[in-house]
């Protein structure tokens, strides 16, 4: 079954490496569906039906961003709210329609790795930052699947560096 990959990034248009992943799964629709959140809501009105049946047809979804603020952009956190409603994704008998399905983070960040750490300038892993979304995934009674991190991009801007990272990230969405 394919991945549905929900990009949230507010200047894709500006990324470089959010873009070049994006273009890269579109090369692929036969194994990726890319859903990219600020293209289908530019006034940020997410019709939550759609939402929700969307993410009903996968069985593997990956919430792709840059770290904003030490979280994602705020139109990931409207989705998670609007989105993974009382009685569809948690708290019901007929809730945890997400339940069972394996989802994922791929995230940007524009330090390098060595940043997030106790000794580092942010004093946190990144998986100690992520740690709101992996709670919310086991809330819900999705599977979590861990990240992908590709650190360091205000500093490694180049075309080689960027392509480096393509190979590495279609194969952690292809081993869920």
């Amino acid at each position: 079954m394919k991945t549905l990959v929900i990009i949230t990034h507010p200047h894709m248009e500006d990324s470089l490496i959010n873009k070049k992943w994006k273009e890269e799964l579109e090369k692929y629709p036969e194994k990726y569906t890319v859903h990219d959140l600020y293209s289908v809501y530019p006034d940020e009105k997410i019709d939550v039906a759609k939402e929700q049946q969307l993410i009903e047809n996968y069985d593997k979804i990956v919430f792709q961003f840059p770290f904003y603020w030490f979280s994602s952009p705020p139109l990931l956190k409207k989705w998670f709210d609007e989105v993974l409603t009382y009685g569809w994704a948690y708290g019901s008998k007929s809730g945890f329609k997400v339940g069972g399905k394996k989802v994922a983070l791929s995230i940007t960040a524009g330090v390098e790795k060595e940043d997030y750490s106790a000794s580092g300038e942010y004093k946190y892993t990144m998986e100690e930052l992520a740690r709101p979304y992996e709670l919310s995934f086991e809330y819900i009674k999705a599977h979590y699947q861990g990240m992908f991190v590709y650190y360091g991009i205000e500093l490694n801007s180049s075309k080689e560096w960027i392509d480096r990272s393509v190979p590495m990230y279609l194969e952690f969405i292809d081993k869920l």
